[in-house]
């Protein structure tokens, strides 16, 4: 494809240099994840082969722009100052892009395990947090002068090659450009077309997959794909099959399907009992794994707060996440719906009016506020939020995009704020506002739920000094500590409160600090708490597998509500409830069922059975059971229905 011309002399030793860089970054994070791969000398074979395959395809994109050019260049203009000015600076820009993002991919490797994808792409686009966030987390004041370093370093090396000088004085007939840049076309046609980023998915080794693909051909293959047809990518069943499947395992003696015949599974759901409407304070907790409390066997004593109450509600202790996003938890709370593969609901168009817990908190006559640290900008939050009943407390910027909301939005002053960083304002100053609107609420004899996404719990760790022990910014077990702490300082402030008393508080994690793991899905890394406590609530200990879209479905049963219901969670208390969890990536989607059974549908139309151990977090895989696989599938592809069928709404 590149000749022995000296015209392509610079593109040619580029492309080595390439590839060598991209060898040594594999080889880099294969023996960071070296006691999780399953390392033999094929499966190294394997890994360095498909790796050097998808970074041809990197180059392939970068051999059209650079033969584009060297085709319609005359050459009379060869070696001139124009021509210069445009090779020296074409050098310069895809050294930086390259080596900048060598290193975006190792920090993004230690913050997922994973290379680029749908996070990626969504931190483009939410640049102010992840600049900022890169700028408290790590040395720039190093880490910048190293990037242009190197660069002008590879710079000097094809310097003394010479290899400039031949790119100035070489000077090739344009039949012969012509078929160079025909030919590199074609190469590049052939990545775009037939060759997906996914395909490097070769083995069951979830790492070995990862460090086999290449950092920028996968970005790009994601920010082209961001959306999955689901009957596309994974197996299905007939529609009235998965909905009668699902409406029978949401059977229960106090519900009742409006439609009984039709594919959706709107119900009514009756309680005997008088019903308790008590204020309700939620906290969606950044990143709060289950193994960080002492009550799942932590002995660093980070969560003393939350252990102080586990016992004094009804605590799940079973529990597990749908994903490892924040909008995913968002979704599954809200929601009360499987994750459905690409992007969360909370980030799609055509997602506001839909049936969310607001819709029956307003309609037993409560005011809904959403209450997030941050800009809501970030991840669609305040759009999701507000065009579904909430008003919306958050720490915006202005954003244009964000105003796009069809309820009250309050911004969070500088004079209310006393500790902030990248992701938004620290624990206790959220939790301070909540309090003043929930202060406004009573005194206007107003019920409220108050939504609190928090954000201590994150990269870089910082918070205010001298709150606990453990120095800001200095680990994840800090950020958590005082995330813990924010809560007690929280309890204090109101607990002389005239609402106090008749307020019931829910605290659930969003998602595990990690879910990374060499398996399709790290059974683990989806465990988080989930606490409902307060004066009218009976506690109990719950170990019964669950999911994170049951948490409001039992609230509701704990107040004793009768209510309309388009949830696909349930009571879990209830003898009709059959224990699963619905846990997911982005692209594989799991049912985990009380045995330890777990199902996972891949986007390339399989089904993979296995059974997990819950003490080593090892699958085995194992025979497919028929029953097993009809039932997940049918979890996914009726929650698929209902959303792309614009179902999700009550008229």
């Amino acid at each position: 494809m590149l000749p022995n011309f000296d015209r392509y002399q610079l593109l040619k030793k580029y492309a080595i240099g390439f590839i060598l860089l991209s060898f040594i970054l594999r080889i880099a994070l294969l023996f960071w994840q070296i006691s999780d791969v399953e390392l033999t000398f094929l499966s190294f074979f394997r890994i360095i082969a498909t790796g050097l395959f998808y970074d041809l395809g990197v180059l392939s994109f970068l051999f059209v722009i650079v033969n584009f050019y060297l085709l319609i260049m005359p050459r009379k203009f060869i070696g001139s100052k124009l021509d210069k000015a445009i090779v020296y600076s074409g050098f310069f820009l895809s050294t930086l892009i390259f080596i900048f993002t060598f290193f975006a991919e190792i920090t993004f490797w230690e913050e997922f395990h994973c290379r680029f994808n749908f996070v990626a792409v969504d931190y483009l686009i939410y640049t102010y947090e992840v600049v900022k966030n890169i700028n408290e987390s790590y040395p720039l004041v190093i880490l910048v002068p190293s990037i242009l370093l190197i660069v002008f370093g590879i710079y000097l090396i094809f310097k003394k090659l010479d290899v400039f000088q031949q790119v100035f004085t070489s000077k090739v007939p344009f039949l012969k450009r012509a078929i160079v840049f025909s030919t590199s076309l074609v190469m590049c046609l052939f990545y775009v077309f037939l060759i997906k980023n996914n395909q490097a998915e070769w083995s069951s080794n979830r790492y070995s997959n990862e460090i086999s693909k290449a950092g920028i051909y996968a970005f790009f293959s994601e920010l082209r794909n961001n959306k999955l047809d689901y009957k596309t990518f994974y197996q299905t069943l007939d529609d009235r099959q998965v909905f009668a499947l699902i409406k029978n395992k949401l059977k229960d003696v106090n519900s009742q399907f409006i439609h009984p015949d039709s594919l959706e599974i709107k119900r009514t759901i009756h309680d005997s009992l008088e019903e308790i409407k008590p204020n309700v304070v939620f906290v969606l907790m950044e990143s709060m794994s289950a193994d960080f409390m002492t009550s799942f066997g932590n002995e660093k004593k980070l969560t003393p707060f939350l252990d102080s109450i586990a016992n004094k509600g009804v605590f799940l202790k079973n529990l597990y996440a749908t994903g490892n996003r924040t909008v995913r938890g968002m979704e599954a709370v809200t929601l009360s719906i499987p994750p459905t593969p690409g992007q969360s609901i909370v980030k799609r168009q055509n997602n506001d009016n839909l049936f969310t817990v607001a819709s029956v908190f307003k309609e037993k006559k409560y005011t809904c506020n959403f209450f997030y640290g941050g800009d809501g900008y970030f991840d669609n939050m305040n759009a999701f939020y507000g065009g579904n009943g909430f008003n919306i407390f958050d720490r915006g910027r202005g954003s244009i995009l964000a105003d796009n909301i069809k309820t009250k939005r309050t911004n969070i002053n500088d004079d209310e704020v006393t500790h902030e960083n990248a992701w938004g304002i620290c624990d206790e100053d959220i939790y301070n506002k909540m309090i003043k609107e929930a202060d406004r609420c009573y005194t206007n004899k107003e019920r409220f739920f108050n939504f609190i996404m928090t954000t201590s719990n994150h990269r870089p760790y910082t918070y205010p000094e001298g709150k606990i022990d453990i120095p800001s910014g200095k680990s994840r077990d800090g950020a958590v500590k005082y995330s813990d702490y924010a809560l007690s300082q929280l309890f204090k402030k109101i607990k002389n409160k005239p609402w106090f008393e008749n307020t019931v508080f829910v605290f659930i994690a969003d998602h595990c600090a990690s879910s990374a793991g060499k398996d399709e899905i790290d059974v683990k890394n989806y465990h988080i708490p989930a606490i409902i406590y307060g004066a009218s609530i009976k506690p109990q200990n719950v170990d019964v597998l669950c999911s994170q879209i049951d948490i409001f479905p039992t609230l509701f049963h704990e107040l004793n509500w009768s209510y309309k219901s388009d949830f696909f969670g349930e009571n879990i208390l209830s003898t009709y409830y059959e224990p699963r969890a619905l846990i997911a990536t982005y692209l594989k989607l799991g049912l985990l069922k009380s045995d330890n059974d777990l199902v996972v549908l891949t986007n390339k139309k399989e089904v993979h059975q296995y059974k997990w151990n819950s003490k080593t977090n090892d699958l085995l895989k194992t025979n497919t059971n028929k029953d097993l696989k009809r039932e997940t599938i049918a979890w996914y592809q009726t929650a698929d229905y209902l959303y792309n069928n614009d179902k999700l709404r009550f008229p």
